[in-house]
């Protein structure tokens, strides 16, 4: 470019920079950086973790463009963490301009959790005490103590909003969480064993994974609590219903009533006959299983019964059968007899209760016997 100023000449200046510029407004998250910071990697270790996977080779850039870059979104990530606590904020944050389908996953990324860990703490009370011994959690479970801090806050914080609503519990956590409905049950599941603090923790529950955990506390807040019928009371999905406690008691009669329980054992065997292999062990073993179910039954109106629920299933009734190597099949077979025979019964009048009570129960068996 010439230019004349004053009466001079200004000789031509030639200038030649190259810039690598990129203009936009939606903030990059890479979903495998973001994963391994909700597993708790450091910045170094993610790096390291992105080398290996070839990621160097797919963008053409060093390794220091790639500590940059990891470093960034970790910064971006930990800075959306106070929105993620609260996730119907994100939406409406004017910060990080991010799509909506990509809000989803990382709210649901977010609140994911590890079945080891979960396994560990469930039915355990979401406190300081249960916090303080995340440290022995992770080395068992093999998660990182960040990520182990990380998700027992998410159940404490999830507990703790909906503790206070009315409302079913599932579509509570749904709603004020943005949670898949899969994952609200989950959390639904846990909220439910920390209120009740059901025991879980025994060597001989071990066998049961969290998912086994997970169905029976679905069939327990949707038969057993007292918003089951009524949705709009207080702390509906979270309590047991006392009134329906109280009345199981009556279901006493099938056993102390020694001719309901002959009458009882004799149209589940005649049921039962040339259908199964292990019908000499039923006939045998009918009396002393249907005493268990029964007193289960009658107990859970103490707390600590109720805490024992599924070790009493276990041991007074699962491991019996085991014992006598009832298989899955058998065990459908006999419940779905015992439930039914007993609407038979001229004199038993409490159908409706035990129909309440045995529906539970075969679902929860169903689903714990692990043959």
């Amino acid at each position: 470019m010439k230019a004349v100023q004053a009466g001079l000449d200004i000789p031509e200046i030639k200038m030649s920079v190259e810039l690598d510029v990129f203009v936009g407004n939606t903030t990059i998250m890479d979903e495998e950086v973001y994963q391994l910071w909700l597993d708790g990697h450091t910045v170094n270790d993610a790096v390291k973790v992105r080398m290996d996977g070839g990621v160097l080779d797919e963008c053409e850039a060093n390794a220091d463009v790639l500590l940059s870059d990891t470093m960034d979104q970790y910064r971006t990530f930990q800075m959306c963490e106070r929105l993620l606590h609260s996730p119907g904020k994100l939406a409406n944050q004017l910060l990080f301009q991010i799509p909506p389908h990509r809000q989803a996953m990382l709210i649901e990324r977010y609140y994911a959790f590890d079945d080891a860990f979960v396994r560990e703490v469930l039915g355990k009370k979401l406190s300081k005490g249960t916090k303080k011994d995340l440290d022995d959690v992770s080395t068992k479970t093999g998660v990182t103590l960040k990520s182990c801090r990380r998700q027992f806050d998410n159940f404490k914080r999830v507990f703790k909003v909906v503790e206070e609503l009315k409302g079913p519990l599932v579509e509570n956590i749904r709603q004020h969480f943005l949670l898949s409905d899969k994952l609200a049950r989950d959390y639904a599941a846990i909220v439910f064993f920390a209120n009740n603090r059901f025991e879980t923790g025994k060597k001989k529950l071990q066998y049961l994974t969290f998912q086994d955990f997970a169905f029976c506390a679905g069939q327990l807040i949707d038969n057993w609590t007292v918003g089951a019928f009524d949705n709009m009371v207080e702390d509906m999905d979270v309590d047991l219903d006392k009134e329906f406690l109280q009345e199981l008691k009556e279901l006493k009669i099938l056993i102390t009533d020694k001719d309901l329980l002959d009458q009882h054992k004799s149209l589940v065997c005649t049921a039962l006959r040339g259908k199964t292999k292990a019908f000499t062990e039923m006939e045998a073993n009918f009396k002393n299983l249907s005493r268990n179910l029964v007193n289960i039954a009658s107990k859970l109106t103490n707390t600590k019964d109720v805490r024992d629920f599924f070790i009493d299933l276990v041991e007074k009734f699962i491991e019996p059968c085991r014992s006598d190597r009832w298989t899955a099949a058998d065990i459908k077979l006999y419940l779905t007899h015992y439930t039914n025979s007993a609407h038979i019964l001229d004199t038993f009048k409490h159908q409706a209760v035990w129909d309440r009570y045995m529906g539970v129960i075969k679902s929860c068996i169903f689903k714990m016997y692990h043959d």
